[in-house]
């Protein structure tokens, strides 16, 4: 039996501590905030999307970052393998569009309440209590250093996330710890954020939600992400979760700029784009474009899209030259946007970057540095889209780490 200390009460620290417990080990689960899974309750907006019902080739085309590296983990604790989890712990759950697994309740807090229930069952102990260091001697982990004492342990699993969303706790510790044992850090980002354009006219959007359109991101004019579905204007620029997942590929470093193209149409090529509009202007041939847009486009959008294409919002539709249809046709279906940058990484879903993965066996998560010090979770150099797949990145990375202590 292992004397083992867990550091970080979210997802992936609570699934370690329990399976950790479970085999048999006497398990300490140190958490510096009063409340265990503070970031797990505000996930999903609140309805916690827990996994993705996918197959492991699915769950890796959606890792954005070191995907052959959680082969082994994705293997040994699937979603399948995450649901029946949750379900044994009394949770219902439900798939919905997407694949994406719900609670049936819709409430986080379920998902939550199921591990500190489960954690009391197993006999994990819960320390309220900040870590402020590791303790290694000769390659080897031996305990830990919190603001009131020093505790002695025979493996350590370090899982307390990333930087983003830092009210939770999520305030970059782990970062630390790692340091302090030679790991390097790479390189963090805001992933899963809302996008600042410049285009001032997104003020004015505010509020407007885009169903069913496809976006292609664009880095110095090459193409390097193409997604499909729902994204929402706001008040500084662009959200929704074909934007959220836009913004895992973004990174301003080396003078790179990005644009935006939305596909308003996206079931429709042009051709037969041209000839809907050629029949909704012969339906309404002395009709004012302004009053027969609204037929093809959002009302809120028609009058910015009539400025893109310098076409004046009182020309009756028998008036327009083909040159300016074709130029109305080219920005329905290539709606551009420039983007200025990324929202602040508080207000970022997950952390892009975090401790280098090149000194962590993927097969067990431990340290090839210091024996007996493991890595779990968003404090890994591992990210994903929207979906549930960050939290099974959470799951089955804590999950193979208790495993192998």
């Amino acid at each position: 039996m292992n004397k083992v200390c867990v550091i970080g009460g979210g997802a992936a620290g609570l699934i370690a501590a329990i399976v950790s417990a479970r085999n048999g080990n006497e398990v300490y689960l140190y958490e510096k905030n009063q409340i265990l899974g503070k970031k797990l309750l505000i996930t999903g907006k609140g309805r916690c999307n827990v996994t993705n019902k996918c197959e492991l080739n699915t769950f890796l085309d959606n890792i954005v970052t070191n995907k052959k590296f959680l082969y082994s983990a994705f293997s040994s604790f699937t979603s399948n393998d995450v649901i029946d989890f949750f379900e044994s712990l009394g949770v219902s759950l439900k798939v919905e569009r997407g694949n994406r697994v719900f609670p049936t309740s819709d409430k986080s807090s379920d998902i939550v309440s199921s591990l500190v229930c489960e954690l009391k069952n197993v006999g994990v102990k819960v320390i309220n209590q900040a870590v402020i260091s590791l303790e290694s001697h000769d390659g080897k982990i031996c305990g830990i250093v919190t603001n009131e004492k020093k505790e002695s342990f025979d493996k350590v699993i370090v899982a307390t996330g990333g930087i983003s969303y830092p009210k939770t706790g999520s305030t970059g510790d782990g970062y630390k710890f790692a340091k302090s044992q030679n790991h390097t850090v790479t390189k963090l980002l805001p992933s899963l954020v809302p996008l600042v354009v410049y285009d001032d006219f997104c003020e004015s959007l505010m509020g407007l939600s885009l169903r069913n359109v496809k976006i292609t991101l664009y880095q110095n004019e090459t193409a390097i992400f193409e997604d499909f579905g729902e994204m929402l204007f706001t008040h500084f620029g662009i959200s929704g979760p074909i934007i959220l997942s836009a913004s895992a590929h973004i990174n301003f470093e080396h003078n790179n700029k990005f644009y935006l193209d939305i596909d308003l149409k996206p079931a429709l090529n042009e051709q037969k784009l041209d000839a809907r509009i050629l029949r909704d202007f012969e339906e309404n041939k002395n009709k004012e474009i302004l009053h027969v847009l609204p037929k093809l486009l959002p009302t809120s959008l028609v009058k910015i899209m009539l400025a893109r294409c310098s076409i004046s919002q009182i020309t009756k539709v028998n008036n327009i030259t083909k040159e300016q249809r074709l130029l109305l046709i080219k920005n329905i279906k290539a709606f551009r946007l420039s983007i200025k940058c990324a929202r602040p990484i508080d207000e970022a879903i997950i952390t892009r970057g975090g401790v280098d993965v090149s000194k962590i066996n993927p097969r067990t998560m431990e340290s090839t540095l210091v024996s007996g010090l493991f890595f779990a979770g968003e404090v890994l150099d591992l990210d994903a889209y929207t979906g549930g797949f960050n939290l099974q990145i959470a799951f089955s990375t804590g999950y193979l780490a208790a495993n192998n202590l």
